[in-house]
């Protein structure tokens, strides 16, 4: 176990030492980092070819279209389900930026285990956690602490991101419910011992038209129910993506989460947490791939000197770096807004899962240029790279992919123009500073939609207090200065949006504005990560390079032509690059010791 030795949980189930929530916020860091430590510990040194964990062991699985079975039982034995409970559950999850961070280490050896193996099971699980009753919690939790797997089902081929329009019905009858129908592209459907049913449970148009079931696979009538065939992926080959199908299958009314009709609003604020939570995790993979790139840069000699030394291979690898700390500083605020800004978290979680993807995407292929034709070779670590390559675009697709989540900002933005930017509070400081304590996550208390912007404001009331003393405070000073024309831009354009382009059915223009909106949450973010690190142990962190670097990056994103950097701000943070590589740290914000 996670290094917290079993103990009896609240229901005679063994669960982690600690169940009760820590309060100390130092012993709860340590007991984080003990359990990220032991993780990448377990799955040992990725470059020894004896290591069943290892480049070629996951490449052996994925090739089989198989999850790696060391892998599996690696996270059987550390009781990794335990992650998704809460604390008063018997389980570990008291904090969304902790389970990323202990989630990261799984991904960034392997984005089809960390699905496969247990993030289907959270997001099926925070919806229960979200709205279900008391029984219904405590049940689950015991099927996730003995190691079951739970599914989550709203996906329907004709009905893509528009899951409102779902036809899977559960009829209402006395004592229960039918279920009828078809739920496709479920992950671990064939080996799941519950499942998560997204159902129509009215033929009425709108947002009541449609409830949440948790229904457990013992309890279907096998004559009713079926497993459809498995789908053949590209990424995440070795993920179970297959079906279900029910013909009239009855189940009791205790299926029933929450309240009937209540299955929009609770699948949407279930995304608020599992739309920041997934891609922050998903930042793993692109900090091995980083690592692969630079030691491969490092080692290889073109015309008598290393890769490394080539401007273009060392920018590349320079703007890799800081794209990452830009994905990892907007995951940051968008978890920890859930805990904090439970009521704005709506907006701030549709901007992680749509940007962060996207950027972890566009990265990767920028690295793949630096290794040239290594890209396409299939084995040993290479070969892992371009498995991650394949992997990481399926973090953009399904329920909660791009589209769905610029469309839930889309309808926010004249609301927050006329009430939020330039004119709300802005947001606590603990907002940025990852160490520091949280309170509880408040399933029962995110909010649909908000006309509050604490993330903004934060960003504007900044400018007035920035540091002016060297060259990089000064390039961070007029960055943040261009970053507030950028919002006044949006503010402008926001409010001028036709009716019919404040909903999902708007003009790629409004999508666009969803688009620079996520980019200027992106630089909030990164601006007050280094306001909360300029006190702190980093001194990366709070050296004015890396966010001027990174703000520079993110203006040019938005169309910009900002001046020129010092020269010492990329020469900084290429010396950072190098550091991390050569002492095997992680490329994320907490500076993390590697097993390799």
């Amino acid at each position: 176990m996670l290094s917290e030795p079993a103990v009896q949980g609240p229901h005679g189930t063994a669960a982690p030492a600690g169940s009760a929530r820590i309060n100390d916020p130092a012993a709860q860091e340590s007991a984080v980092r003990a359990r990220v430590a032991e993780l990448e510990s377990r799955f040992g040194d990725p470059h020894d070819p004896a290591n069943p964990l290892g480049a070629a062991g996951l490449l052996a699985a994925d090739e089989a279209g198989e999850l790696p079975a060391a892998g599996e039982r690696l996270l059987d034995d550390l009781v990794l389900n335990a992650e998704f409970v809460p604390r008063e559950f018997g389980g570990r999850l008291d904090r969304l930026d902790s389970l990323v961070r202990v989630m990261r280490q799984v991904f960034r050896r392997d984005v089809a285990l960390g699905l496969g193996y247990g993030i289907t099971s959270f997001m099926a699980a925070v919806n229960v956690w979200t709205a279900g009753s008391e029984e219904q919690r405590r049940r689950l939790a015991d099927l996730l602490l003995g190691g079951s797997k739970v599914s989550v089902a709203y996906h329907e081929l004709p009905h893509g991101n528009d899951f409102v329009r779902n036809e899977f019905r559960a009829r209402s009858v006395p004592g229960g419910f039918r279920l009828h129908g078809r739920k496709e592209v479920i992950n671990n459907a064939d080996r799941a011992d519950a499942f998560t049913l997204f159902s129509r449970t009215d033929d009425s148009p709108g947002s009541r038209s449609h409830s949440v079931l948790l229904a457990e696979r013992e309890q279907l009538d096998r004559d009713r129910f079926k497993v459809l065939p498995r789908y053949q992926a590209v990424g995440v080959r070795g993920c179970r993506l297959s079906g279900l199908d029910f013909t009239d299958c009855p189940v009791p009314d205790s299926t029933l989460v929450g309240a009937r009709g209540q299955g929009v609003e609770l699948a949407l604020r279930s995304f608020q947490i599992t739309r920041s939570a997934v891609p922050s995790m998903a930042i793993g993979a692109l900090d091995t791939s980083l690592r692969t790139v630079v030691r491969f840069a490092v080692g290889r000699q073109l015309y008598r000197r290393s890769v490394m030394e080539i401007p273009h291979a060392s920018a590349t690898l320079t703007g890799a770096f800081l794209d990452l700390l830009i994905c990892d500083s907007l995951s940051l605020v968008g978890t920890r807004a859930v805990h904090l800004l439970p009521a704005e978290t709506s907006v701030y979680a549709a901007a992680v899962k749509y940007l962060v993807p996207k950027m972890l995407t566009d990265t990767m292929y920028d690295l793949s240029i630096v290794l040239g034709a290594r890209f396409y070779v299939r084995e040993g670590e290479f070969g892992l790279f371009q498995k991650h390559v394949r992997d990481l675009p399926v973090l953009s697709l399904g329920h909660a992919g791009s589209a769905a989540c610029q469309a839930t900002i889309i309808p926010q933005l004249s609301r927050l123009a006329r009430r939020a930017w330039f004119s709300g509070d802005e947001a606590p400081q603990s907002l940025f500073r990852p160490l520091e304590k949280l309170p509880g996550i408040p399933f029962d208390r995110l909010a649909l939609a908000s006309g509050r912007d604490s993330l903004s404001a934060s960003l504007v009331a900044a400018a007035d207090d920035l540091p002016s003393g060297s060259p990089e405070e000064l390039a961070v000073q007029a960055l943040v200065m261009k970053m507030l024309d950028q919002l006044r831009q949006l503010q402008e354009d926001s409010l001028n949006l036709s009716p019919q382009d404040r909903t999902a059915l708007a003009s790629p223009a409004s999508f666009a504005l969803a688009d620079r909106y996520a980019v200027f949450l992106a630089a909030a973010s990164v601006l007050g990560v280094w306001r909360g690190a300029r006190d702190g142990d980093d001194p990366f962190l709070a050296d004015p390079a890396w966010v001027a670097a990174a703000l520079h990056r993110l203006a040019r994103r938005l169309g910009q032509r900002p001046a020129d950097l010092p020269p010492g701000c990329e020469g900084r943070v290429h010396e950072e690059v190098l550091r991390r590589f050569h002492e095997r740290r992680s490329y994320d914000l907490y500076d993390t010791p590697l097993a390799g």
